[in-house]
């Protein structure tokens, strides 16, 4: 599997390497949004994992533009993971049309679980109102 990350944190993308780091397993490091569309021209990823705010143009920003250019077809559908600051965030990953997110702090176990269901065509949601995620 091809993963995009999408951060400007040393940490964020040492706590994804860790998680998801395997032979099957590569990746394209973006640490501005505004490389991302490059990276896919590149090497379309099988999903993308965005830091809520990273470089000059953060994951909603960068979401919104992969929908677009997704409904435009100029790109094929790229299932997103959206890492977030704060429950209060959750709102924007929804409108920006992620089809999942995690609330910071990060571990190997939920980052593992996330992208698994998004890869297989699921949803994965944390810090909804009711606290508890959804698949």
């Amino acid at each position: 599997m091809h993963i995009l990350v999408g951060t400007d944190a040393q940490w964020v993308l040492d706590e994804v390497l860790a998680a998801l780091s395997s032979p099957e397993n590569s990746f394209t490091v973006c640490s501005n949004g505004r490389d991302v569309p490059e990276a896919i021209e590149t090497r379309t990823p099988d999903v993308a994992i965005l830091d809520s705010q990273f470089g000059s143009m953060g994951g909603m920003a960068v979401t919104m533009n992969l929908r677009l250019d997704h409904s435009d077809h100029r790109i094929p559908h790229i299932p997103v993971l959206m890492l977030l600051d704060r429950d209060a965030d959750v709102h924007l990953a929804k409108r920006s049309g992620a089809e999942g997110w995690l609330v910071k702090p990060l571990d190997a176990l939920r980052i593992q679980r996330a992208i698994h269901a998004l890869v297989a065509g699921d949803s994965w949601h944390e810090g909804t109102t009711a606290g508890a995620a959804s698949r």
